[in-house]
Parts: structure tokens; sequence; C-alpha cells
């Protein structure tokens, strides 16, 4: 039971948060979010997701900013027969995730700038907490029932909120080496910061005593661990919370490739390296005492490669592919580039990849709409999922349009729905044998963008 309850208040200070693709945000424009395939792109975005094609846009300055919305609510149902609850729920509201392209080309070379989340880009707020941070709790009317007071009852206020963006700043050149073929060199500084508020309070169980507590009130556990000479649990049982941060910073190089064989038909190839990344706490209030200030944990970037292709079925309908590869397990080009988040790394089975499809047609001059799907694919272990962080198979379905205002001043609208796949994990107890835990999700999403061409 003691270390139920360490683990339980253990949990308020490590929880990570969990991203799209194990690690990488790939939603990095309102085009984006409108076809959900970007990687053979020659529009602005390329910035991101094809700095080679950069080379394709007309001479000039070009500029855009786009800022995305996005709405998730993640849920876990877990079956352990003690708890009050069974269903608990998250919400994730990010109402600014903006991202900032710009590029000047001239000739055969193109110099471009980024800025986006380019990781995380959320809060999540559990309100009632996780059943991992409950089900201790839950014990309690044994525990006290065996000390020799009659208890049927517990409650526990548990909050949980936490957040993480990693800010991404990059920097490409591109060169075309012919008329075919074009090649750039980038680098992204990522400053990343996660932030953590929880608190356990107001634990209260109903221990029947005929003097006492003859009718059976709620009474604060401490209280009652206090009157029954047990001071190591009224300690564990009193309010507690804790509220830290930590940061980081690195770099990650990437190399980018872009063929332009047939009239109509574009190819887009990027390889992003993988890059260490180590988190430090800085802890304002830490109750629990196992959340030291200055202590490090690993959150390696892994390295993911890209191939897009688009092609102009039409001189009004074009159609694209987009498939990514994360080396979350094993990077072929890489070998020895072992990834370190803490061990959690060993529950991935293989890599995870997604792939995308979209379509653009050109209503008129000035208007065109969009459409895309994505699917998204993971292999992990049991032991890799949980209440706390957890990553589901997923399928995406991207709508937009582009309106231009003026010769000079395009509109981007993009929009995004999210299912997810279920997954549950099975765990065993001797006393109240298997009990499942579920987790499901869903993700709406929209995004606005203005991009201007001087």
């Amino acid at each position: 039971m003691k270390k139920s309850l360490v683990a339980a208040i253990l949990v308020l200070c490590v929880v990570p948060m969990a991203f799209p693709t194990l690690v990488t945000n790939m939603n990095q424009s309102a085009l984006y979010l409108r076809l959900l395939s970007r990687n053979a792109s020659t529009d602005i975005d390329a910035v991101y997701y094809n700095p080679a094609g950069l080379i394709r846009m007309k001479d000039g300055w070009h500029i855009s900013l786009y800022n995305q919305t996005v709405f998730q609510k993640k849920t876990v149902v877990n079956e352990f027969p003690l708890l009050n609850n069974h269903s608990y729920d998250g919400k994730v509201n990010v109402p600014f995730y903006p991202d900032v392209f710009a590029v000047y080309k001239k000739g055969r070379f193109a110099l471009s700038f980024g800025f986006g989340p380019s990781a995380g880009g959320g809060s999540a707020d559990y309100s009632r907490g996780l059943p991992s941070f409950e089900q201790p709790f839950s014990t309690l009317p044994a525990l006290i029932t065996g000390l020799g007071l009659p208890t049927t009852k517990y409650s526990v206020d548990i909050a949980f909120k936490g957040s993480s963006v990693y800010y991404g700043f990059q920097l490409n050149v591109s060169c075309a080496v012919n008329d075919i073929v074009s090649a750039g060199i980038g680098v992204r500084y990522v400053s990343a910061v996660n932030t953590y508020e929880g608190s356990i309070k107001n634990v209260m169980i109903n221990p029947a005593h005929p003097l006492l507590n003859p009718t059976a009130q709620m009474l604060p556990a401490a209280q009652v661990f206090t009157a029954l000479g047990q001071p190591g649990y009224a300690a564990l049982v009193s309010d507690k919370s804790v509220d830290a941060e930590q940061t980081g910073s690195t770099f990650t190089p990437l190399l980018s490739l872009n063929i332009a064989p047939l009239e109509g038909l574009n190819i887009g190839l990027k390889y992003e390296f993988k890059t260490t990344l180590e988190m430090v706490n800085n802890t304002t209030k830490d109750d629990t005492g196992l959340f030291p200030n200055g202590a490090k944990t690993h959150a390696d970037i892994p390295a993911f490669m890209s191939l897009g292709v688009e092609y102009a079925v039409l001189p009004q309908l074009r159609a694209t592919v987009s498939y990514n590869l994360f080396f979350d397990k094993f990077d072929q080009f890489a070998p020895d580039a072992n990834l370190n988040w803490d061990g959690r790394e060993a529950f991935v089975k293989s890599n995870s990849y997604d792939l995308g499809f979209g379509v653009e047609v050109d209503l008129t001059k000035t208007i065109l709409v969009s459409a895309g799907y994505l699917l998204t694919r993971y292999d992990l272990a049991a032991g890799y999922q949980s209440d706390i962080a957890n990553d589901l198979a997923s399928d995406g379905f991207g709508f937009g349009a582009r309106i231009r205002l003026c010769q000079k001043l395009d509109l981007d609208l993009g929009g995004m729905y999210v299912t997810y796949k279920e997954a549950s994990k099975t765990f065993s107890s001797a006393i109240f044998g298997s009990y499942l835990e579920k987790y499901q999700r869903s993700t709406w999403a929209f995004a606005v963008g203005l991009g201007y061409h001087f």
C-alpha cells in the first residue's frame, strides 16, 4: 500500500506528453490540414516539408503566417473494481499554434526561414486525475478495515495539468543543380518547455466506530491514520502538490532533394537527423520530494525520412501522396544512433510511419478546394502504453480551400478530423484478478493562414 501511494504521487511529477508520430508534429501549415500530404510541396510550406522544392517558386519574397486551433479529447477507461469512477477524460485545447515561413528566391538559390511547434504544442487537463493516480487510494477502505475499523468509502480530489511545446526555428539554403534537380540543407534549433501542475488533496474515508464515528461520516484519512498510530501513512495521504518545469534545447540538421523529371510531376525527399535532447527540471514546488530541482531526463528526437510525389493529372487537378518513416526503433542510415527515452524506447517494436493522400481542384482562377486522408501506424509493446502517455494508430481526414484575395495575397483555410483505434492493456492482481484498461481519443483541428508574395 505504501509503495502504491508513493507511485501515485510520483506520477504527478514525471508524466510526459504524447505527440503525433511519437514525437514529431507534422501539421505545420493550413495547407497540410487541407491536404494531409505536403512532402512534394513547392509552395511556401516547403520551408518545412521540402526545402529543396523552394527552387520551383517564383523569384522574390514569399511570406506566410498560419494559426491552428486544436481540440482533443483523451479518455481512459479502467475496470479496477474498487475505483469510484471508471472513465477519466483529459481535454487538450490549443487555441494558438502559429507557424511562420519566409522565403527569398533568386535564380538558382533560395534562402528560407521557418518557425513553429515542431513537437508538443498543447496542454492536457485531467480535472479528476487518472486511474493510476486514484487506484492506490481506492484500496484505503480495505486497509483501514484490516486495521479494525470497518470502512466502505473513500474520496480524493486529484487534478493534473501538463503542457508541452517544442519551438522550432529553422533556416535552409536551397540550390538548383540543374533544371530537374535541386538540393537543400538546413538546421532547426529546438527549444523545448514542459510544465506540470498537479495536486492530491482531501483524501477522505468513512471508518465506523461506535464512539468516535458512530454514523460512519467521511473523515480526513490523515486524521484517521494519526489516531491509529500510523504517522507514515498519515504523511502519505496528506495534501500534496507539484509545480515544475522542464527545459532543454538542441539542433536538428536536415537534408532535402527535389526532382522534377516531367512537366507536372514533382518528387520531394527529406532526411532529418536524430538529435539528442536533455530536459532539466526547474521545480517551484514539490511536496513529494521526488522531483528534484536540476534533475535531468532524456527526450531524444528520432530521425525521420520523408518522400512525396505530386502530379498534375489535369491543369486544374493535382494529386499528391506522402510517406514519412520515423526511426523510433532503428535508423538504417545511422544504425548507431540509438534513442534515449529513459527506458521507454525498449517498448517500441518497430519504426512508426504515416501515409497521406491529397487532391486539389481549381474551381475558378481565384478559388481552389482540397481534401486528404492520412493513415498513421505504430508498432508498440503493451509496456509502452499507460494512462499517463499512450500513442494510438489513427486515420485523419482533411479538407479546405484557398482563396486568392488579390494578385499577391492568398487566404488558406483548413480543417482536420482524426479518429483513433482503441488500444488496451491488461493488468493482473493477486487479489482482484485481471482487469482491463482502454485508451481512446478524438481530435478536431482548424487552421487559417495568409500568404503574401512580392
